[in-house]
């Protein structure tokens, strides 16, 4: 299984935000970007996954073989990819449970049936494993949640439906240091032959508890720069700087990005 992302562009409005992206992740790998912000990190995740404000202007993203850029956003979740958002929605009027148990009926083939004791089961096993409230479940999405509930709960949502790929979009951000270890010992413990993820993060903290297999640096739109985790050590202690000093870079008006899209990608029309 693979994700592969070929001289990736794209715009907003008559902004180009993504100016050449190439990146392949393979199941079993834990891909880490880093960045200063602005420099297009969840402009990437956000054309990954689909949002409609965000126009390909040239490249192509292939998730097992197949172009993914015609499939509209629950095409895409259903073939294995998932969004854990920096600033996920309130849904109210739909509980967590509820959400999540559409959301997996969805990728079933058409006549099947989810167990509705195995998933009380999974559940239940999920929200141990994050250490969650066991109501927050039961309670509308998002709902009166803490920044860090909503984090966790997303990734509560990602260990439900089990993608092939995850992306996790400044996830750290209003997260506690128990709270990044936790998420970071749940992201790890899917790392698989079926499951890869890519984060996205500006800083060094949450790296500390997911055991990536790759770092790449991304400045004005590009990966500039791929190795291993001694790039995350150099960015913690040296900044952006020293990077753009070697490439000759000059630092673009940054554009900020808050993504507005269901996590779980799941059609309104399936509710």
């Amino acid at each position: 299984m693979e994700l592969v992302i070929k001289n990736l562009h794209a715009k907003v409005e008559d902004k180009e935000i993504l100016k050449g992206v190439d990146l392949v992740i393979n199941a079993g790998e834990i891909h880490a970007i880093m960045g200063p912000n602005g420099t297009g990190k969840s402009t990437l995740s956000a054309v990954i996954m689909g949002h409609p404000k965000y126009v390909v202007t040239e490249g192509s993203i292939e998730l097992n073989g197949e172009n993914i850029l015609e499939m509209s956003v629950d095409e895409r979740s259903r073939k294995g990819l998932f969004l854990a958002m920096q600033y996920p929605n309130e849904i109210p009027g739909i509980t967590n449970s509820d959400f999540i148990k559409t959301a997996m009926q969805a990728r079933l083939e058409e006549g099947k049936h989810i167990s509705l004791f195995k998933f009380i089961k999974e559940m239940d096993n999920a929200v141990k494993d994050l250490k969650m409230n066991p109501d927050l479940p039961h309670r509308y999405i998002n709902e009166g949640f803490s920044g860090g509930e909503k984090k966790r709960n997303e990734i509560l949502q990602m260990k439900m439906l089990k993608p092939n790929f995850a992306i996790l979009d400044e996830i750290d951000s209003g997260l506690d240091v128990d709270a990044l270890r936790i998420v970071g010992e749940n992201v790890n413990n899917m790392k698989s032959d079926t499951f890869g993820a890519l984060v996205i993060t500006h800083y060094q903290r949450l790296l500390d508890y997911i055991d990536t297999t790759h770092v790449h640096i991304m400045i004005n739109g590009k990966i500039v720069r791929s190795g291993g985790k001694e790039l995350i050590t150099k960015v913690d202690n040296e900044g952006y700087d020293w990077i753009k000093a070697e490439l000759g870079i000059i630092d673009e008006a940054p554009v900020r990005t808050n993504i507005v899209l269901g996590s779980c990608a799941v059609n309104k029309g399936a509710k």
